[in-house]
This record gives structure tokens, sequence and C-alpha cells, in this order.
């Protein structure tokens, strides 16, 4: 995550930021945002492991700007890793502000997510094709 100006990754995922979504103030809950990325990482990391996946964990993750309401959220994955079970994607937000016509990166954080069997067990990812 290393380019400010411009998103790294494949666009994953993109929804309103809605008012229902914002504190008093009109900035958007930061644990809405980080639940965007949740989605996106396991769209991504499903379609690589072929299967159903979960959250291990998420890791430094920091807000640099608010999302304000009627923004645009971009979510942005990148797979950087595939172990035995897991699959770690570096995730990046950011908003379009439609009304100033930019792009600005939000936040970004490291998602680890772990694929799962039938029975909810870790089982391994599948080798790419």
């Amino acid at each position: 995550m290393t380019d400010e100006t411009r998103p790294t990754g494949e666009l994953t995922l993109r929804t309103l930021a809605m008012p229902a979504d914002a504190n008093a103030a009109g900035d958007i809950f930061g644990g809405w945002v980080m639940a965007q990325m949740d989605l996106a990482s396991g769209i991504r990391a499903a379609e690589r492991a072929r299967g159903r996946v979960v959250t291990a964990a998420v890791k430094e993750m920091a807000f640099q700007l608010p999302v304000k309401i009627g923004d645009t959220l971009n979510v942005y994955t990148e797979i950087t890793r595939v172990g035995r079970t897991s699959i770690t994607l570096s995730v990046e937000a950011w908003a379009h502000r439609a009304r100033h016509r930019m792009l600005e990166k939000v936040t970004a954080a490291t998602f680890i997510m772990v694929a799962l069997d039938e029975d909810g067990k870790p089982t391994p990812v599948p080798a790419e094709e």
C-alpha cells in the first residue's frame, strides 16, 4: 500500500454511504467502513478458495480520512499470500466524492481469511488454475 494517489488491487465492492450509516456529525461510522472491507475480502477470498471463507484476523488498520454521507465507498483487494488454509489480502477503502470529482484513500488494512469445508473446519486452499 505504497501509492496514496491511486488504488492498489482489484475493485471488489462499491457501495453508497447512507444517512443511516452516519453519526450526528455526518461522518460514516468506522465500523461500517470496516464491515464493507470485510465483505470485499470475503468475496475475493471465496472466489480464490472456491468455497466458504471466514475472517480470521484484521491487522494494521488506521483511518486517514472520514467517509461522508453520499460518498461512494470503493473497496480494492489484492491477494498477497496464499497459505495452506489461509488467504491474506491487502485491502484499501477509497471514498469517491462525486460533488468534488475526487477519489481519496480512507483506510487500508490486511485481512486474513481462512477457507472452510462443509463442516466448518479449515480446509486447504486449492491450487491456482
